[in-house]
């Protein structure tokens, strides 16, 4: 029989394994899934994994794609390990990314079509305030009656996904559009472009931005007072509370700067790749991004490798569908299949498994 005994410590063994072994264990289980649809569950694995960055009629197209989709993971990553270091559970990031987008892009085209140069700084800062302000109804709400923060949060998703939809119908959908739904494309605007900065690399500022998130949080979570209350909070609330943290004060915090990244990233993403609001804009990166996080181990370094993953996941998932037909829905659960498997092998990091005798107490 087996059963499981907790560990004096943390295993750091573990810790560190957990993410290369989720990885692995997803591959598995994702090419039995695969099998049961009938495809060849090896080239699969091969088309998600190594096609997009190695194969020469695809890695020209994919690689710059890497960037551009791993940007916005890890920039709402890194808001997110914040929190979740100080025990703040935002989950709420995708309607922060919406509202970041719609308050950038508003900011925009109310000064269409002016081609000043100080336009798209000023997107970027409302789209920061637009993630900000959404973050904080779940904030307030938790420090002065003690709501969950993570059924607000979740619930205010819905909320944004209407508010985007009104958006792209109403107030911002495009005069010159025929009447279709969907604002002027900003990124054939040039003082509201998000452009490519370096050919055929996909970096753009909003890769930029995630790069320099990293680098800042991990900067304040190592060299930081800030970055000891933060992760005091997480492990020890009431010594935390004996050293003079301010728990109220950490919620508003953490949840403001989870709540501007997102912003930001819808902001960026507006602005480049997707190039205008509409109805289909979001397309899920506030929710893959906290698998980011917790495949990151909520450490900046570990969030960056694994935007990078899930973003190759994204590339080559859509690649499979193309040339397997394999149904959207299989490589959803394929991606969602490394969340579950880090957190069933992370037990491990705690517990160690024990053989018990039957018969013996």
């Amino acid at each position: 029989m087996l059963r499981l005994e907790k560990r004096p410590a943390p295993s750091r063994a573990w810790t560190a394994a957990t993410p290369v072994l989720a990885v692995v264990l997803t591959m598995i289980a994702g090419g039995i899934m695969f099998a049961l649809l009938g495809k060849n569950p090896f080239e699969a694995i091969r088309i998600i994994f190594w096609d997009p960055l190695f194969h020469e009629s695809f890695a020209a197209y994919s690689r710059p794609q890497l960037l551009v989709k791993a940007g916005p993971l890890i920039l709402i990553a890194i808001g997110l390990a914040l929190g979740f270091r100080a025990g703040v559970w935002n989950i709420g990031a995708e309607g922060q990314y919406i509202m970041g987008a719609i308050a950038g892009a508003s900011f925009g085209l109310a000064f269409y079509p002016s081609e000043s140069p100080l336009i798209f700084p000023g997107m970027i800062i409302a789209g920061a305030l637009g993630g900000w302000a959404w973050s904080m109804i779940p904030a307030i709400l938790k420090t002065r009656f003690r709501t969950n923060e993570i059924l607000v949060s979740l619930l205010l998703v819905y909320v944004a996904e209407k508010f985007l939809a009104s958006a792209a119908v109403g107030f911002l959908r495009n005069p010159e559009g025929s009447g279709f739904p969907g604002s002027r494309n900003l990124s054939r605007i040039d003082s509201m472009n998000n452009p490519e900065l370096i050919s055929g690399t996909g970096m753009h500022w909003g890769v930029v931005m995630a790069f320099i998130a990293v680098i800042a949080a991990y900067v304040l979570l190592n060299k930081h007072l800030l970055g000891y209350q933060i992760k005091l909070a997480g492990q020890a609330p009431r010594a935390a509370r004996f050293a003079g943290v301010n728990p109220n004060r950490l919620i508003v915090l953490c949840m403001g700067v989870s709540g501007a990244l997102a912003g930001l990233a819808g902001l960026f993403e507006v602005s480049g790749p997707a190039g205008q609001i509409s109805i289909d804009f979001n397309v899920g990166y506030g929710f893959t991004a906290i698998i980011v996080a917790f495949l990151g181990r909520l450490h900046p370094i570990g969030i960056l490798l694994a935007g990078l993953l899930m973003a190759l996941t994204y590339i080559g998932g859509e690649l499979a569908q193309l040339m397997l037909q394999i149904p959207a829905p299989a490589i959803q659960a394929f991606q969602g299949m490394l969340l579950f498997f880090l957190l069933a092998v992370d037990v491990l990091s705690t517990y160690r498994i024990r053989f018990k005798k039957e018969g013996v107490a």
